[in-house]
């Protein structure tokens, strides 16, 4: 039997979900009351980082995406891991490298939170998401979004 820790991936994925109107969901965490941010989370083994986006999306807010409605930003951002979760990766790991996605639904609708991970969720117009997100790399890739949009 292997009792040895595991240990997260330092490579994950942000997945910024918004509707045609750019209402922008996010999710306080659980753990950290006030802590908003996007679908987040790291690869697992074996994984494609599409696959890690589209399990994240399901696991976090019960929406059901596609490979062909996702949309790969293929942009990715190094940024230190706060210390508060460095003991979930492996010692002396401190960096993460972030994959950006974004989904664009109908409309606003109600999402399942996973209890335990998230205690609440939102949809905000662009600007107050991202006001609203403690990190800079949401913040950020929620600005971008009507560029990428081509808007």
């Amino acid at each position: 039997m292997n009792t040895a820790p595991r240990y997260k991936k330092p490579v994950s994925v942000l997945v910024v979900i918004h509707s045609p109107e750019l209402q922008i969901l996010l999710l306080e965490r659980a753990a950290h009351p006030g802590y908003w941010q996007s679908v987040t989370g790291s690869q697992e083994d074996g994984e494609e980082l599409i696959q890690t986006a589209l399990r994240e999306v399901a696991e976090e807010t019960g929406i059901q995406a596609t490979k062909e409605t996702l949309c790969d930003w293929r942009q990715q951002q190094d940024y230190e891991i706060f210390p508060e979760w460095r003991h979930r990766y492996a010692p002396g790991v401190t960096r993460n490298t972030e994959h950006v996605y974004s989904l664009q639904v109908p409309s606003t609708q109600a999402v399942r939170l996973v209890p335990g991970e998230h205690r609440d969720y939102c949809w905000l117009d662009l600007h107050a998401a991202a006001a609203r997100c403690f990190s800079w790399s949401n913040r950020d890739a929620i600005l971008a979004l009507p560029t990428r949009l081509g808007r």
